[in-house]
């Protein structure tokens, strides 16, 4: 949720200042080299993690410094050292960017149990890490972090075809469509039959949701028995030709799947292949 609430602000950023000529918006790419360290190119999302491990590292630098627990304070500082170098190895156009003489001072000030010191070494590194944050962190979560549907592709349990996933997109949208403009036109046979495909075409994009999320109640959320409700409505409206009960539910499923599932991820995909130049 905050990705896409920072992308939602980008947005709104960009649209600001796309009123006044002289204003402009730029981002800073990170180095391709960053990408190795992400999903699908690794099996684990090595990078993120180690940043995960310096903050739990940090803290806990901090936390022993006050307890004055010197073997402690030891433990983590020469975990906070590994990981942090560990940035130059994993990425080296930042490198020459690393504060490592900072670790060392901070390690001094450990060992001579000078706290205030140790404090103050270690709020330098904490701005170092800021300041590359301020600089790379939305672009690498938009790029690395945001779903990318470019390769995804959707099969048809009826016919085993695939189509690309914007392709898929469109039809669904199309069928709802169909299905509100035949049951309003009285076109009863057309709009049930745009009803059955609507509901085997989430069938099959729900498969398709399967290759990230893992867990069946993750997609349950949107594609389950409320989703399935609604559309069931909308089938007693069409057969009874009531057409306030059809737009009603046929409403309700419009905003409780297609404008929560675009919400989640159709701004953050977008920026994210904006960024990346596809």
């Amino acid at each position: 949720m905050m990705r896409f609430l920072l992308a939602l602000a980008l947005v709104a950023a960009h649209s600001f200042l796309a009123a006044d000529e002289e204003k402009s918006l730029s981002l800073q790419l990170p180095p391709a080299s960053l990408e190795q360290w992400y999903r699908p190119a690794n099996e684990h999302d090595v990078w993120l993690h180690t940043m995960f491990r310096l903050r739990r590292e940090m803290q806990a630098v901090s936390e022993y410094a006050a307890l004055e627990d010197g073997v402690r304070l030891k433990k983590w500082l020469a975990r906070l050292e590994k990981d942090y170098l560990s940035i130059g190895e994993m990425v080296p156009e930042w490198k020459d960017e690393l504060e490592d003489g900072l670790l060392k001072k901070m390690q001094a000030a450990a060992a001579a149990g000078d706290a205030e010191a140790l404090g103050r070494w270690q709020r330098k590194l904490r701005k170092s890490c800021q300041s590359c944050h301020a600089e790379y962190k939305l672009t690498v979560a938009l790029r690395y972090r945001a779903p990318d549907f470019s390769s995804v592709k959707v099969e048809s349990e009826e016919t085993l075809e695939e189509e690309d996933y914007s392709r898929a997109m469109s039809r669904l949208s199309l069928l709802l469509n169909r299905v509100k403009i035949a049951g309003e036109d009285g076109r009863q046979k057309a709009a049930t039959d745009a009803l059955d495909q609507l509901e085997q075409r989430l069938a099959d994009l729900g498969e398709s949701c399967s290759a990230c999320h893992k867990q069946e109640s993750t997609r349950e959320r949107i594609l389950g028995a409320a989703a399935r409700a609604s559309l069931a409505h909308v089938r007693k409206g069409l057969e009874a030709g009531d057409q306030k009960q059809t737009g009603r539910y046929l409403g309700e499923f419009a905003v409780g799947v297609c404008a929560r599932c675009h919400a989640i991820h159709r701004l953050q995909s977008n920026m994210r292949r904006l960024l990346s130049g596809d």
